[in-house]
């Protein structure tokens, strides 16, 4: 398929991540995924993808997952930024060491890679960038300290991308999923839900796949909430 478009995809091994590597193989997307522990790497076989294994935390990983990507098919459509979950912990029992990781996971992942591919977009005239963060993002929980704090941060930093690049055909948006079956389901979270469950990896992978596409191309710079309605802000 010599006009398919190009995906990277991070943290793509299982649950969302690989979910979102899966719907966008169906879409007919070339893709290149990366987990550091040779799950995405396994999938990427399974899905005739290119399969890098390392860690969003290491600059030198991210290198190469572009490197490679650009090597095999010389464009880059689409980048869905995906990472695990940064350290936990009660506030202030939180050490530094805590913090540096979880700034490293989930905000200089998100900035090194974009300092990877808006050359190459920008370029081609044209991109699209996908964030997977959280519902908890505006709405931050002590159980996640770290977490809200960087995916605040995360928001911020987007927004300000989107507005540099929309110009030039770039579009960065954030995606927060609440609850979803990734995770066995526990009745105390389902308690607090509108729609009474959790939500599937697949409803989170369909709404990637649409805020990359053509259909999305008036949308850059925003939060997309996909909690079922946990998020009580308006």
């Amino acid at each position: 398929m010599p006009d398919a478009k190009v995906a990277i995809v991070t943290a793509a091994g299982r649950g969302m991540g690989a979910a979102v590597a899966r719907e966008l193989a169906e879409r007919g997307y070339r893709l290149a995924l990366m987990s550091p522990s040779g799950a995405a790497a396994k999938l990427a076989d399974e899905l005739g993808a290119i399969g890098v294994t390392g860690s969003v935390t290491k600059p030198a990983d991210l290198e190469t997952l572009v490197k490679r990507t650009m090597d095999a098919h010389g464009r880059i459509d689409a980048l869905v930024n995906n990472t695990g979950g940064p350290p936990k912990g009660k506030l202030l029992d939180i050490p530094d060491a805590d913090w540096h990781t979880g700034l490293d996971m989930v905000l200089l992942s998100v900035t090194r890679m974009a300092q990877l591919v808006t050359p190459i977009m920008l370029k081609q005239r044209g991109g699209a960038i996908v964030n997977i963060t959280t519902f908890a993002t505006f709405e931050p929980e002590a159980a996640f300290p770290v977490s809200g704090a960087m995916r605040a941060a995360l928001s911020a930093w987007s927004k300000i991308y989107s507005d540099a690049y929309a110009s030039q055909g770039i579009r960065i948006n954030n995606l927060l999923p609440g609850y979803i079956d990734s995770y066995a389901p526990n009745d105390k979270n389902v308690a607090r839900i509108p729609m009474g469950r959790y939500g599937t990896t697949r409803e989170i992978a369909r709404t990637v796949a649409f805020l990359l596409s053509d259909d999305a191309g008036y949308i850059t710079g925003q939060n997309i909430r996909v909690d079922g309605g946990i998020t009580r802000a308006l």
